[in-house]
C-alpha cells in the first residue's frame, strides 16, 4: 500500500517538477512583456493566429501566450498571477484537473489556458455550477480577453435563440452544465439547421469539477414531452396513503430511501379501490400511483428536497441547495408532491430526448478542470474522463486549525453547544459562517440565534439571489452567515479589517455531508491565501448519517457511561466510523455513477447514430438518394418475407407481396402476380423498384422539385423524431425492469445490451417502413412544414437517480397473435411484427 501512495505521490512530484520548468520560463518573459505598448501586447494575438495558420501549435505557443495573459490581467484588473496559478494553468492546457485549495484564484488561472485555446477559433466553453459565478466570470476575467482581442459570450437560461447562438459564436463562452447540456439536446430536435446554437465540441474547463462530473452525474439530463393523464387519480392515490400508518401497513428502509407496502397495507389498498388484487395487471397504474404517492408522502421532505413556492413544487438541487425552476421531477412523482401539498397537479411527462453529463462532456474533444477536492475522486476522473489530477500547492502555507469533531448524544445537545460557540466568537466579533446539510437545519439554527438576539444572514434555496452579497459580507467583524452545505461554492470570503488578529473565519458544521469532498469544501472556506482560521463539525448520534450507519451501539455506550447532553466526545474511533461511512457512501455513489454510465452506454451508440442522421437530414438539401435507399431496403425486406430464396416457387405468396405493395407503395393494378410469377427474387426487387421510381418522378414531377426536396425532409424528421421518442420511453422502460432478469441467472446490462440492440434494429426497420409508405402514398397539402412532434422541456430526474416504471400511452388496435400481421405481409402478426414485443 505504501509503496502505491509513494508511485502516486512520485507522479505528483515528477509533473511538478515539469511545471515549474515551464512556469520558470514564463516568469523569465515577464519584463520583455512588460516593455510592450498595451497596442503591441494586443497584437500579440494577431500574430499567434498567424503562427498557427503557419503550422504551430498551441504546446509551441503556451510559454508566450501565458506571458501575454499574465501581463494583460496586470494591467486589465491589477490581477498577477502568482508561479502556483501559471503551474496550474498548464495543467488545465493538457486536458487535466488541476486541485489548488480555496482561495487561490483558479478562476484567474483558466484565464491563461482559455486564451491559448480560443487561438484557434473554435470556441472554449467556461463551465460554472451556477448563472452567478458565469455572469460574474465572463464580465471580469473578459475584461482581458476582450482587451487581447477574443470576442466572450455567456450562455443563460432565459435566452432566445439568437441570443445562445452569439453566445455560442464568441471565442470564449461562459454558462453553467445543465444549460450546455441541454442545448445539445435541443440542438438534435430542431427542424432546421440554422435554429443550431451549438458549434462542434472543441476544449471544456469545468470549475468545481468534483461537483459537476462526480456529484451530478448520476442524475440524467431529460427533455421531456407532456403525456396527457387524469390528475384524480394522484389525489385519490395521496387521499388513501394518509390513512397508512408506518411499520403497520408500510415499511421504509432508511438506508436505501425506499418505501414498501406491507401486506396489511395492500389488503387496505385492495379494499379502498375496491380490488380483488392489487398486483394484477389490469392495476399497473394504481399501483404506480399509490407507491408514489408513499414515496411523495415518505420519503420526499419539504424544505429539503423541494419548496413550495407560488403554488408550485420547486426542486431543490441537492448538491448545491438552489432552487431549481423549470425542472420537474419524472414518472408522476412531481405530480404526487402536487396532490400531497395541495397545489395544482400538472400533466405527466414522456421522455424525448436525454444525456448524462458523463457522456456529454466525454464529447469535447480536450476536457479540463479545477476545484480544491478532486484527488479522493482520481480513479473516477482517470478511468471514466482520461483526466488525470495533479494537486498544486499553495501560494502561501495553510495555518487554519481543523479541530476534531465534537460528538453529542442527541440533536438538541448539538445544537446547544453550536449556539453556545457561535454566541461567543460573535461576542469578539469573529465572523462565523455556519454551515448545514438541509434548509430546515438552517432555519433551526437561524431561529435558535434570533433567541439569542445575535443578528445573522441566512443564505438557502430560499434567498439565493443575495448569495454573492451575503457571502461577500461574510468575513466582515462580527457577521454571523448560516450556508446550506455548497452555497457560496466558487465565491471568495475575503476578511475584513481587523479579523485576522481575531483569529479569521470560524466555520462550523453542523452535520457531517455523505461526501468527504463536500465537508472539505466548507473547511476551505476558511484560511485562504495563508490566512488564520479555525473549522469545528458538531456532530449528533441522531444525525441522518449516523443514523443510516448504526450508531445505536455508540448511543448505548454514551448512556451507559452516564454522559448527559451538555459532554461531548471527541474520540478518533467515532471520527473513523464517520469517515468510513462516508467512504461507504461514496463507494455506492460511484457503483451508480458506473451502472448509469454503462446502461447509458448502450444509448449513447444509438443516440449517435441518430443524431448524426438526423443532422444530414437537416443538412442536405437533397435526400432523394437516401429515401431510394431506404425504399430499396424495404421491398428486399418483404420480397424476402414473401418469396424467400430458400423456397420453392410455388409456395412463394406472391398475392400477399401485391397486397402489401397496393397498400403501401404503388397503385393497385401497378404490378400483377402474373408479371413477377417466373422471376428469381433479385429480379423481382428490380422489377418492383423500377416502378416505385416511375411513380416516385410522377410525384416529383406534379410538386416540382423544391416541394418535393421539403416533401422528403418533413417526413424523414416527423418519422425519426416520433420513432426516436417512442424508443428512449421503451428503452427507459426496459431498463427499469431489467434488474428482474437477475433472478433467473442472467447478467441484466448484457440483456439491456442484447435487448436495446434489437429494439434499436426493430426502430430503424420501423423508419424506413414508414418514410417509404409517406413518400408514396401521403397526399401534400399547401401548407407543407415541418413540425415538432411533441413540445419539449428540461426536467430534472427524481432524487434517488431512478426512475419507476411507466407504461406508455400508445392508441393503437389490439391485434390478435394468430391474425395476420397490420404491416401487410402476409405471416402470422406472431411471427412477424408481433416477435418484437415482450
Amino acid at each position: 500500500m505504501a509503496s502505491i501512495l509513494n508511485k502516486i505521490f512520485d507522479f505528483n512530484k515528477r509533473e511538478l517538477k515539469r511545471l515549474e520548468k515551464i512556469a520558470d520560463k514564463i516568469e523569465a518573459l515577464a519584463p520583455d512583456m512588460k516593455k510592450l505598448s498595451d497596442e503591441a501586447l494586443r497584437r500579440k494575438t494577431d500574430e499567434f493566429k498567424e503562427r498557427l495558420e503557419k503550422g504551430e501549435t498551441l504546446d509551441d505557443l503556451l510559454v508566450e501566450a501565458f506571458a501575454v495573459v499574465r501581463e494583460a490581467s496586470r494591467r486589465v484588473l491589477g490581477l498577477y498571477p502568482f508561479r502556483v496559478q501559471l503551474m496550474g494553468g498548464v495543467v488545465l492546457h493538457d486536458g487535466n484537473i488541476a486541485e489548488m485549495k480555496t482561495g487561490e484564484g483558479k478562476t484567474l488561472t483558466s484565464t491563461m489556458p482559455v486564451y491559448l485555446n480560443a487561438l484557434e477559433g473554435k470556441g472554449v466553453h467556461v463551465i460554472t455550477v451556477n448563472d452567478y459565478l458565469a455572469r460574474r466570470d465572463a464580465t471580469e476575467m473578459g475584461k482581458i480577453y476582450e482587451f487581447l482581442g477574443l470576442t466572450v459570450g455567456l450562455n443563460l437560461h432565459d435566452m432566445t435563440r439568437e441570443e445562445k447562438q452569439a453566445a455560442y459564436q464568441a471565442d470564449i463562452t461562459y454558462g453553467t452544465n445543465n444549460e450546455f447540456g441541454f442545448d445539445y439536446l435541443r440542438d438534435n430536435m430542431v427542424l432546421y439547421k440554422e435554429q443550431m446554437v451549438q458549434r462542434p465540441l472543441n476544449y471544456a474547463i469545468i470549475d468545481e469539477v468534483d461537483s459537476i462530473l462526480i456529484d451530478e452525474a448520476r442524475t440524467p439530463l431529460i427533455i421531456s414531452g407532456s403525456a396527457k393523464k387524469s390528475t384524480q387519480l394522484y389525489m385519490q392515490a395521496n387521499a388513501f396513503v394518509k390513512t397508512l400508518k408506518i411499520d403497520k401497513d408500510y415499511t421504509v428502509d432508511e438506508k436505501t430511501k425506499s418505501v414498501q407496502l406491507t401486506e396489511e397495507g395492500i389488503t387496505k389498498a385492495e379494499k379502498a379501490f375496491g380490488i380483488d388484487n392489487l398486483f394484477d395487471i389490469s392495476h399497473v397504474t394504481l399501483n404506480h400511483h399509490i407507491n408514489q404517492a408513499l414515496r411523495a408522502n415518505v420519503i420526499m421532505q419539504r424544505d429539503v428536497d423541494y419548496v413550495v413556492q407560488d403554488g408550485e413544487i420547486i426542486i431543490v438541487d441537492q448538491f448545491t441547495g438552489r432552487l431549481m425552476k423549470g425542472r420537474r421531477y419524472s414518472d408522476g412523482l412531481h405530480q404526487a408532491i402536487e396532490a400531497k401539498e395541495g397545489v395544482e397537479i400538472q400533466n405527466e411527462s414522456m421522455t424525448m430526448a436525454t444525456i448524462t453529463f458523463q457522456n456529454y462532456f466525454r464529447m469535447y474533444k480536450k476536457l479540463a478542470g479545477m476545484t480544491g477536492t478532486a484527488k479522493t475522486e482520481e480513479e473516477e476522473f482517470r478511468n471514466i474522463y482520461n483526466m488525470n489530477v495533479y494537486v498544486i500547492p499553495t501560494n502561501k502555507p495553510v495555518i487554519r486549525e481543523d479541530r476534531p469533531d465534537l460528538i453529542y448524544k442527541t440533536m438538541e445537545g448539538k445544537f446547544r453547544a453550536v449556539v453556545k460557540d457561535i454566541e461567543e466568537r460573535h461576542r469578539k466579533g469573529q465572523p462565523v459562517l455556519v454551515g448545514t446539510v438541509a434548509i430546515e437545519t438552517s432555519e433551526l439554527v437561524s431561529q435558535l440565534l434570533k433567541r439569542k438576539g445575535i443578528p445573522h444572514n441566512v443564505l438557502n434555496a430560499k434567498n439565493h439571489a443575495r448569495e454573492a452579497e451575503i457571502i461577500a459580507q461574510a468575513g466582515q467583524k462580527g457577521a454571523v452567515t448560516i450556508a446550506t452545505n455548497m452555497a457560496g461554492r466558487g465565491t471568495d470570503i475575503k476578511l475584513g479589517e481587523g479579523v485576522k488578529e481575531l483569529g479569521g473565519l470560524a466555520v462550523i458544521g453542523t452535520e457531517r455531508h455523505e461526501s468527504r469532498r463536500i465537508d472539505n469544501q466548507l473547511r476551505g472556506r476558511s484560511g485562504r491565501q495563508g490566512d488564520p482560521g479555525v473549522t469545528q463539525f458538531y456532530l449528533s448520534m441522531e444525525d441522518e448519517l449516523m443514523r443510516r450507519f448504526g450508531s445505536d451501539n455508540m448511543k448505548a455506550m454514551m448512556e451507559r457511561l452516564g454522559m448527559d447532553d451538555s459532554q461531548p466526545i471527541q474520540s478518533k474511533m467515532v471520527s473513523r466510523a464517520v469517515e468510513s461511512a462516508q467512504k461507504r457512501v461514496e463507494g455506492n455513489n460511484f457503483d451508480a455513477r458506473k451502472q448509469l454510465l454503462q446502461y447509458d452506454d448502450v444509448i449513447r451508440q444509438q443516440r449517435e447514430i441518430i443524431y448524426k442522421q438526423r443532422f444530414e437530414v437537416i443538412d442536405s438539401d437533397n435526400l432523394r438518394e437516401i429515401v431510394e435507399k431506404m425504399i430499396k431496403t424495404v421491398i428486399e425486406r418483404h420480397v424476402n418475407s414473401f418469396a424467400p430464396v430458400e423456397e420453392n416457387p410455388e409456395n412463394w405468396n406472391l398475392e400477399g407481396l401485391i397486397q402489401y405493395l397496393d397498400a403501401n407503395l404503388l397503385h393497385p393494378g401497378d404490378i400483377k402476380v402474373s408479371d413477377l410469377s417466373n422471376l428469381e427474387p433479385e429480379a423481382i426487387i428490380e422489377k418492383i423498384f423500377e416502378k416505385v421510381l416511375e411513380r416516385y418522378n410522377e410525384k416529383e414531377e406534379l410538386l416540382g422539385p423544391e416541394k418535393m426536396r421539403e416533401f422528403e425532409k418533413v417526413i424523414l424528421l416527423r418519422t425519426v423524431d416520433t420513432k426516436w421518442i417512442d424508443h428512449i420511453d421503451a428503452m427507459d422502460q426496459l431498463r427499469q425492469g431489467i434488474h428482474l432478469r437477475a433472478y433467473g441467472q442472467t447478467d441484466p446490462l448484457r440483456e439491456y445490451q442484447t435487448e436495446g440492440y434489437a429494439m434499436f434494429e426493430n426502430m430503424i426497420e420501423s423508419i424506413e417502413e414508414d418514410v417509404a409508405k409517406y413518400i408514396m402514398k401521403a397526399e401534400i397539402v399547401n401548407n407543407l412544414k415541418r413540425e415538432e412532434v411533441a413540445k419539449g422541456q428540461a426536467v430534472m430526474p427524481n432524487s434517488s437517480g431512478e426512475k419507476p416504471k411507466r407504461k406508455p400511452i400508445r392508441k393503437k388496435v389490439k391485434v390478435g397473435r394468430n391474425d395476420p400481421c397490420p404491416c401487410g405481409s402476409g405471416k402470422k402478426y406472431k411471427n412477424c411484427h408481433g416477435r418484437f414485443e415482450s
